[in-house]
């Protein structure tokens, strides 16, 4: 039977609406509009051969129809078990399932279509996911999310910006300054050099490029690595997969087959002619990769990984992310964090509690009888100096809970707790701002990127358009600046500022216990104001490159500078003289070109392993150039943190200096919180110490920096009576729903 044209044309419009179930979908159902020649896949050969036919035969302005997305969906959905929607609470592995599936679908389509780098950025997560099937896994908290704003932060990071309320959210993806570099363009971590061949394996890289050598910083205390320690714990927590029993990153990679490995290993392999680890014949360090996020909406695009904190300063060190952790983290009663009263015979002030749960996460135990300590992040007891970091601001907790109850007898257990988290919050926001930043970055840094504080009056530079999530470049590279700071040994001092004792730092990793010591706790605190900080180079102490989390009864660890190189190239980082071109730096195509920037001697070791500048990872880079003057980091480290940590103020909708918000202080308030210093901090929450220096990040020095009794009253002390109510204005302190940032456990959330 003949057929005319008209009839051929028909019966094929009726075969493709039967096919994509409607013809509003062959008139414009595109999802994404391609750019240049046709390109198309299988699912839309139909729909794109009238478009101008398939496979690079027709016009520009094909497109990937939802139907397309949809038939990936269905395959995706064959390879990877995807968790129970329906639930308010996302455990990471949770979450990573539907991150994983996201990633199966880009890479689906990416392949399918051919697609560019740039359609691959910043195409695909533009598509509205929520009009095809992925909508059934798409989590709620990522999806539709409506606030009403209150007094006081949510612990998770939700709703701090109203318009856009995951923004500096829990377990949402990392912010990249520039695009991700990945060997498939999609996911493999980055492996290949500019010349297209083998990038130095990452142990080749520390054991070249960071040799310990032992230069000492001339003004900086251990109390920089501290508080900076402390900090990044408030910042940045990537998730991985970890030990069902003990909760700590799985050691599945470097002595199983392949068929029992980890899926996510990426272990870092060790030469043969290593010089420390060939003596203990160890030929590979356990390594595993982040988890992959689930984008904002359910979007797609290339791997990324995701935060499990939040991106702004709200001491979830102290608090936890999650309420359900903070109720647990808490008395019940007068506002005040649960403590172990271990010395309350000797008079001496309380430790954080023992952790019963989980107690082997981040912990190494000799035996069944000791424990470690619990706080709000789990990493409290990743080495004793941050535990005492820890330790210090849960007892300011709770005397500035314990002054604000006697003022204000007729708050509730609630009101007293919140109140004093948020004046913590802005303690901590202050000492960052005030003292541990300008000596890390220097005044003219802080100037440049406008993070000075106002020294009177209300600063009025929230911007609802800044997203305060964390950069891939801040946590990967860095802020992990932190670790070229670290000592070989800690010491401990007395009060009267003399040296009693050290200790390998090594040995007091995740084994917090020399502080159930009574006395010692102050020991420790006076060592970080005296002991000197190894200076910002490209030397690293060897406790950090060979012995850092060694277990019991071996004399190998792991390396720290192995870690942050291979963790920068499975984040697809791209190499150091990306971010030099960032930042308005001089490019450079030959080491001998970068001798204004780093020492000749460290140009001629990269010229041994690496091919380019090009090639160089962003985090030995960084801690290579020279600092700036008047700074403890180089250009480049220093446009990152500082980029960070105005999108940490600009994009927080409670930052302590704002005027106008429910959470705003008073201006008498305001001007109490302005006196907060560290030094009175570790005065008023230790037993022994009398006497510190005014600023205890630096040195001290008679002059600029003089070490001044505690009880003088020249340490200033912030005025909690400025926070007093009378019981007349109860009805207002009463902590009903409209006080606090509300997300119900609905979908949609009013």
């Amino acid at each position: 039977m003949d057929l005319t044209n008209s009839a051929i044309l028909t019966i094929t419009l009726v075969m493709i609406k039967c096919i994509l179930g409607s013809t509003q979908t062959i008139d414009g159902e595109c999802a994404f509009q391609l750019n240049g020649p046709g390109r198309t896949s299988f699912f839309d050969f139909n729909t794109n051969t009238l478009r101008g036919g398939p496979l690079g035969m027709g016009l520009s302005g094909q497109c990937i129809t939802y139907q397309a997305i949809n038939q990936a969906y269905i395959d995706a959905r064959k390879r990877i078990n995807v968790a129970q929607t329906n639930k308010d609470i996302w455990s990471d592995q949770e979450l990573a399932s539907v991150g994983e599936l996201l990633l199966d679908i880009s890479i689906q389509l990416a392949k399918n279509y051919g697609l560019s780098y740039e359609e691959v950025e910043e195409g695909l997560p533009k598509i509205d996911t929520s009009r095809t099937l992925i909508r059934e896994v798409c989590p709620a908290f990522l999806s539709n999310v409506e606030c009403r704003p209150g007094k006081y932060r949510r612990y998770d990071g939700l709703c701090n910006n109203v318009k856009h309320p995951t923004w500096g959210a829990s377990k949402t993806p990392f912010s990249r300054l520039v695009g991700p570099l990945y060997s498939d363009g999609m996911s493999a971590p980055k492996s290949t050099s500019v010349n297209n061949r083998k990038l130095p394996i990452a142990r080749e890289v520390s054991r070249t490029m960071h040799p310990d050598e032992g230069y000492h910083e001339h003004a900086a205390t251990v109390m920089l690595v501290a508080f900076g320690q402390f900090m990044d714990h408030d910042f940045t927590l990537m998730s991985t997969p970890v030990d069902p029993i003990n909760k700590n990153e799985p050691e599945e990679c470097c002595n199983r087959p392949p068929h029992l490995k980890n899926p996510y290993c990426n272990e870092i392999p060790i030469p043969d002619n290593d010089y420390f680890f060939g003596k203990f014949n160890v030929k590979c360090l356990d390594f595993v990769r982040s988890f992959p996020a689930v984008r904002p909406g359910c979007r797609l695009g290339s791997r990324v990984a995701f935060n499990t904190l939040t991106g702004v300063i709200d001491a979830n060190t102290v608090y936890s992310v999650s309420e359900d952790y903070n109720r647990h983290l808490r008395t019940g009663y007068g506002g005040l964090l649960r403590m172990n009263p271990a010395f309350a015979d000797y008079g001496l002030k309380d430790l954080l509690p023992l952790r019963l749960k989980d107690p082997d996460e981040g912990c190494t135990r000799v035996n069944r009888t000791q424990y470690c300590f619990d706080a709000g992040e789990v990493r409290v007891n990743e080495q004793l100096v941050l535990a005492s970091m820890h330790t210090l601001w849960a007892r300011e907790h709770n005397r500035v809970a314990k002054e604000l109850n006697k003022i204000n007898p007729h708050w509730d257990d609630e009101t007293v707790f919140q109140e004093a988290r948020r004046i913590i919050i802005a303690e901590i926001q202050h000492i960052t701002y005030n003292e541990f930043l300008p000596t890390l970055l220097g005044k003219g840094v802080m100037e440049k990127f406008g993070l000075l504080l106002q020294k009177e009056g209300y600063w009025d530079g929230y911007d609802p358009n800044v997203n305060p999530n964390i950069l891939a470049e801040f946590s990967a590279a860095g802020f992990r600046i932190g670790h070229t700071f670290l000592p070989t040994s800690i010491e401990r001092w007395s009060k009267s500022h003399k040296f009693i004792a050290s200790k390998k730092l090594s040995d007091l990793i995740r084994r917090p216990y020399d502080l159930y010591r009574a006395g010692v706790f102050d020991e420790y605190m006076m060592g970080l104001t005296n002991q000197v900080a190894q200076a910002m180079d490209d030397s690293i102490t060897q406790e950090v490159t060979n012995t850092l989390f060694k277990k019991p009864g071996n004399r190998f660890g792991v390396d720290l500078v192995s870690f942050n190189i291979q963790r920068g190239r499975e984040f697809g980082l791209p190499g150091f003289m990306e971010y030099r071109k960032f930042c308005g730096l001089p490019a450079s195509e030959s080491f001998h070109s970068l001798s204004g920037a780093m020492p000749n001697s460290t140009l001629h070791r990269y010229s041994t392993i690496f091919d380019s500048p090009e090639d160089v990872d962003l985090w030995s880079g960084g801690v290579s150039e020279k600092p700036l003057p008047g700074s403890m980091a180089g250009p480049v480290f220093s446009c990152i943190l500082a980029t960070q940590f105005s999108y940490a103020r600009r994009g927080d909708r409670f930052w302590y200096e704002l005027p106008n918000q429910p959470s705003s202080f008073t201006p008498e308030q305001l001007h109490e919180i302005r006196k907060t210093r560290l030094s009175r901090v570790v005065c008023d929450n230790t037993d022994l110490i009398d006497t510190i220096q005014m600023w205890p990040i630096v040195l001290p020095d008679h002059e600029i920096n003089p070490r001044v009794p505690c009880r003088s009253g020249i340490i200033p002390s912030i005025d909690l009576t400025k926070w007093a109510e009378f019981p007349a204005s109860r009805s207002s302190l009463n902590l009903d729903p409209s006080i606090f940032d509300q997300i119900p456990p609905i979908h949609t959330i009013f």
